[in-house]
C-alpha cells in the first residue's frame, strides 16, 4: 500500500481580513481517488492541527456526500517539520489562496520537496498548489521548476476572481521567473501536465485527473 502525503495551508485569512485557506475540492476529489486507490494517507501543514477550508469552496453536502468524510482528515494535520521525505512514495499538495502566503519560501516544505525530488518520487499539486515550488532548490542547485512543463491557477483565472491584488505575487508568473515551461488553458476547465516527476493541475477542475495520473504512476 503506498503512502501519499497530502499538503494543505495553514492560512486562513487574507491580509484585508477576508477568509480564505484550502480549495476544499482539490483536497476532497484527490483523497477520495487516492483512497479508492488503496492509498494510505497522511495529511500535512505548515503549523499542523486544523486547516482552514475557504468558505467559498464549501458545497451542497448533498451534492458532495463524500467530500465531507474526506474533510475531516482536516481537523488534525501534522506539522510539516515532523515528516520526513522517506516516508512516503509520493506528495500531493492541494491549493486554495491560503498557500500563496505560507507555502513560498517555507524552510521545512522546501526542504521536503527537495528530497521527494532526489529521490525520484513522484510530486503532484494543483491550481495554487504549485506555490509550494517557490523556494525549492533541486539537488542540482536550480529551482525545483527549472526546465519543466507544468500549468498552475493562470494569471488570468486570478484576475477573474478579483484577487490578483491581494495575492503577493502571480503564480504563474513568478513561476515562469523560476525557469518553467507554464501552459495554461481556458480558464475554469480542467487542464493537467505530466513532465518526469510533476504533475500539476491548473485550477479545481483539474483535481482529479491529476490525482489519477498520480495513481498510475504509482502503479508503475
Amino acid at each position: 500500500m503506498p503512502r501519499v502525503l497530502m499538503i494543505v495551508t495553514s492560512t486562513g485569512t487574507l491580509p484585508d481580513g477576508g477568509p480564505t485557506g484550502l480549495w476544499l475540492e482539490e483536497f476532497a476529489v484527490p483523497a477520495l481517488v487516492l483512497g479508492e486507490a488503496g492509498a494510505e494517507l497522511v495529511v500535512a501543514s505548515p503549523r499542523g492541527g486544523a486547516a482552514p477550508v475557504d468558505p467559498r469552496s464549501e458545497r451542497d453536502p448533498d451534492k458532495h456526500p463524500g467530500w465531507a468524510e474526506a474533510a475531516r482528515a482536516l481537523a488534525d494535520t501534522v506539522a510539516l517539520d515532523s515528516v520526513r521525505a522517506d516516508e512516503f512514495d509520493a506528495v500531493f499538495i492541494a491549493g486554495g489562496h491560503g498557500t500563496m502566503f505560507d507555502f513560498p519560501g517555507h524552510p521545512a516544505l522546501a526542504r521536503l520537496l527537495a528530497d521527494v525530488h532526489a529521490q525520484g518520487k513522484p510530486i503532484a499539486a494543483v491550481c495554487h498548489g504549485p506555490a509550494a515550488f517557490v523556494g525549492v532548490v533541486r539537488a542540482d542547485g536550480r529551482p525545483l521548476v527549472d526546465g519543466y512543463t507544468i500549468t498552475a491557477f493562470s494569471d488570468l483565472e486570478e484576475k477573474l476572481v478579483k484577487l490578483d491584488d491581494a495575492v503577493p505575487f502571480l503564480l504563474s508568473a513568478r513561476l515562469r521567473e523560476l525557469g518553467a515551461t507554464v501552459q495554461n488553458g481556458v480558464p475554469v476547465l480542467a487542464n493537467v501536465r505530466e513532465d518526469r516527476q510533476l504533475i500539476t493541475g491548473q485550477n479545481p477542475k483539474s483535481s482529479r485527473e491529476a490525482a489519477e495520473r498520480l495513481v498510475r504512476r504509482l502503479r508503475t
